[in-house]
Parts: structure tokens; C-alpha cells; sequence
């Protein structure tokens, strides 16, 4: 893959500011409750958010292989604070294909800049796999929406300025035909947020949220009523590559970090990288994180021509995280006893990893989502023991 002079400046942007900025002070960040704003703003002021969203709307109007490059660089640095870049990225693009105008430009110019944080409320406590089959409800009086109902599993529960929020504005039988997604901000009444204590990912505050008649504009729908999760969930093959880069990169961190190791330390008089049981091992997992990301790179250059990427995607989402996490723990055992300890950020990078074995998609679901595209529906019926 070639990348032309712009992609490689704003590349080299980040890769500074992820590997001088966020780097040293990754495991430090784990301590404190939340994201800090002002490292966002930074980010925003280097482009480094949304890179792919209109200028119209303060972004750069890039390509969505820039925004994966972009999102890597940010995750060798900080894997919690990449996902400021996949949102950015992720729900711009949302905002600017089904919002209204003006709507779009008030969040959009705001996001990128690093001044507002928007989340996604799909996840409800009764499934998280079975997406479209929602309980909570947006029911139209008048000019409004008043919306009832839990979303769990949040990012940014409690920093979140918005949310694009899916409810259920048609009957429980129509499924996916019955919802329709919003964005709604976080500081109406009748919002309330409740956060989890999760093993990794810390700053970033996975947590529930809760609407209790809460009112919005109606202007606030996001596409057409009963439409919204066909049209909005179109994006998420876009983020499940983006997610995946965001894995890798921790896990190159991890191997690099393991390499500089095993040219230094010592055994029986020579560095123990000329021991094949301990090079090998990294070789294997530097040759798969490579042909992961390569298959990310193609994912977005067949996204960006306009063609079909939902089987690549798929594959990169259930492929990423769990060699990204084997790569890590291999890292961690190349340390010995000091890679147990906390000194070392392998083990905190294991459990941030860990984390998208099981969000927006656990590996069994990208898989059915694979075997759906190579064979059709009658993949997914049987695998569902339906005929």
C-alpha cells in the first residue's frame, strides 16, 4: 500500500504526538476517572479527530484509510484514547449522512474540535448481539420525542456530551423496521447515568444510562423514522476495522517494546533474542498482526471505492482483538517474571484488548456475519438451528 504525501504528514503528526505525548504516560491515565479534555483538544487542534468528516463541518474531508492510519498511530500511544478518533470518525460520519443540516454542523464542528464527546446507546441489558431487538421506546407527541427506556454498556456513559441513541418507534414485531435513531444530548432532564467498574479501559467509563420521559425536538431524528437502524448501522463495518487497527497497534507496542527487550537482557552470557524460543514466538505474532492490518488497509480502500467491506470487516473484527491479545500475553512472557508486574503496561494493554474481544461484536457474530456473505442467509438460518 502507497500512501501520498498528505496521509504521510498527517501520519507522522500523530505518530509524534502518540509516541511522545500519550506513550509515557498510558499507564498513569489508567488512574484517573476520566478522559482528560484538554489531551482531546489537543487532538482535535492537530486534525487528529474525524479526519475523514466534510470541511464543511471543521474536518478534513480524508479517506477513510486515513482515518484508520490516523486511529493506529493514536493506539500505539494510548489504546483508551484512540477510541476519541473512532468515535470521531465513526459518529461524524453518522451525524453528517442522516442529521439535518444544521444539526450536523452545531455537533460535527464541535466533535472534531475536541470540545464535545458523542457516544452510541444501541446496547440494552437484555442482548447485546441481538441488536435490533430494542425495549426502549421514542413515542411522538407533537413536536417531540419523549424517550423511556436503558442502554447499557456505554462508552463515555458519564462524559459524554451526546449520544446517537436507537429507540423503538414502531411495533415490538417489526424488529429492525421499528427503530429509529436519535441524537440526544446528555444534560436534559431525566438522564441518568450509573458506572461500571470494568477490568481495563478505565478513562473511558463503560456504564448504563437511563431515560425516564426524557423530551427531545423532533428535529433531533436522525434519518427517517423506523429507519434508523438499516441506515445507521451501515456504518459499523467502518468502525469494526477501525477497532481492529486500534487492537494491533496496542499489540505492536507490546512486541517492539519486547523486541528492544530481548536484544538487552541477558542469559548465559548472550541476549536472549538469539534463543529461537524466544524470537520465534515474536516473529509468528509480528507476521500475524501484519497480515491483520493489511486486510484492515484493504477493508477501507474497498470502503472508500464504494464497495462492499461488511466480510472484511467482520473478519478483522474477530481476528484483531484475539491476536492482539495472544501477542501481548506473548510480549508479557518474554519479560519473565518482570513482564508480571504492573511496572510494564503488557498487562494493561491485555486488558484493554480484551474488551473488543466482547464489544461491538463478539468474535461468534463476526463470524456468522462472514459465513452470511460467502453463502448467503441459510448460513445464518442454520447456524441459528432454524431451517
Amino acid at each position: 500500500m502507497l500512501l501520498n504525501d498528505d496521509q504521510i504528514a498527517l501520519r507522522d503528526v500523530a505518530r509524534r504526538f502518540a509516541r511522545e505525548k500519550l506513550l509515557p504516560d498510558y499507564q498513569k491515565r489508567e488512574t484517573q476517572a476520566r478522559l482528560d479534555r484538554a489531551l482531546v483538544k489537543e487532538m482535535g487542534s492537530l486534525g487528529l479527530i474525524g479526519v475523514d468528516v466534510p470541511e464543511e463541518y471543521g474536518g478534513l474531508g480524508l479517506s477513510g484509510l486515513t482515518s484508520g492510519l490516523i486511529t493506529e498511530e493514536i493506539a500505539y500511544g494510548d489504546f483508551n484514547v484512540s477510541y476519541i478518533q473512532l468515535l470521531g470518525s465513526l459518529i461524524g460520519t453518522i451525524v453528517h449522512r442522516n442529521a439535518n443540516p444544521e444539526l450536523a454542523r452545531h455537533w460535527n464542528c464541535r466533535l472534531v474540535s475536541g470540545d464535545v464527546i458523542i457516544g452510541l446507546g444501541l446496547t440494552e441489558p437484555r442482548g447485546g448481539s441481538d441488536a435490533a431487538n430494542l425495549v426502549t421506546k421514542a413515542r411522538r407527541v407533537g413536536n417531540e420525542y419523549i424517550l423511556s427506556g436503558e442502554k447499557t454498556s456505554i462508552s463515555f456513559c458519564d462524559q459524554a456530551d451526546a449520544m446517537i441513541l436507537f429507540a423503538r418507534t414502531g411495533k415490538s414485531e417489526d424488529v429492525a423496521r421499528g427503530v429509529s435513531a436519535f441524537l440526544v444530548p446528555m444534560d436534559l432532564p431525566g438522564i441518568q447515568k450509573s458506572r461500571f467498574d470494568d477490568t481495563g479501559s478505565k478513562i473511558v467509563g463503560r456504564g448504563s444510562v437511563f431515560f425516564d420521559d426524557v423530551r427531545i425536538p423532533a428535529e433531533y431524528l436522525l434519518g427517517k423514522e423506523g429507519k434508523g437502524f438499516t441506515e445507521v448501522m451501515q456504518g459499523f463495518d467502518y468502525s469494526r476495522i477501525l477497532i481492529a487497527l486500534m487492537c494491533i497497534a496496542a499489540a505492536s507496542a507490546s512486541i517492539d517494546e519486547a523486541w528492544q527487550y530481548a536484544k538487552e537482557r541477558e542469559a548465559m552470557g548472550v541476549p536472549i533474542v538469539q534463543y529461537q524460543g524466544v524470537s520465534f514466538p515474536l516473529v509468528e505474532y509480528e507476521t500475524l498482526i501484519s497480515a491483520c492490518r493489511q486486510l484492515c488497509y484493504h477493508g477501507l480502500e474497498l470502503r472508500d471505492g464504494g464497495l462492499a467491506h461488511t466480510a472484511e470487516a467482520a473478519m478483522v473484527k474477530w481476528m484483531g482483538p484475539k491476536t492482539a491479545f495472544d501477542a501481548i500475553h506473548q510480549c508479557l512472557l518474554t519479560f519473565g517474571h518482570y513482564g508480571w508486574t504492573k511496572d510494564l503496561p503488557h498487562q494493561q494493554r491485555l486488558r484493554d484488548v480484551m474488551g473488543l474481544e466482547i464489544g461491538d461484536g463478539t468474535a461468534q457474530i463476526m463470524k456468522l456475519i462472514v459465513a452470511r456473505e460467502r453463502a448467503g442467509r441459510v448460513a445464518v438460518q442454520y447456524a441459528n438451528g432454524t431451517k
